[in-house]
């Protein structure tokens, strides 16, 4: 039996905004943007490049107790962990496109590690595994 995690939603306010953040700063890739219209929303999917199966979906909040959670999805903790293969580079880049690192880049017995945040909050893990 093969297992693999498809997509991980993640609630969040725009999908133009979203695609912005995750492709123009991140620079994932666009892997689907499709109009649903029995349910008036989009199927929008990005991920990492060069990354294995595993995607976010970007899943407009439709509800006011969903858009409570946008960006604390996970209760304030590490929410998501973007390996890489080059952390220097990474880092670099993301500080060039304007993210905001809360936790600054250290080594740890696991590899290198700093902690940024996306558009509305979420903490990420950039990390490169040791």
């Amino acid at each position: 039996m093969t297992q693999t995690l498809a997509h991980v939603a993640i609630v969040v306010r725009d999908y133009d905004e979203a695609i912005g953040f995750y492709v123009g700063k991140l620079g994932f890739e666009l892997v689907e943007d499709t109009y649903q219209p029995e349910q008036d929303k989009r199927w929008v999917v990005v991920r990492p490049k060069g990354a294995g199966s595993t995607s976010l979906l970007l899943a407009r909040a439709s509800t006011p107790h969903q858009e409570n959670y946008i960006g604390d999805q996970s209760g304030g903790r590490v929410f998501l962990f973007l390996a890489t293969d080059d952390f220097e580079r990474d880092h670099a880049a993301y500080l060039a496109a304007g993210i905001t690192f809360v936790r600054e880049p250290k080594q740890a017995d696991y590899g290198k590690v700093a902690v940024f945040r996306d558009l509305y909050g979420n903490l990420w893990d950039l990390v490169q595994f040791a």
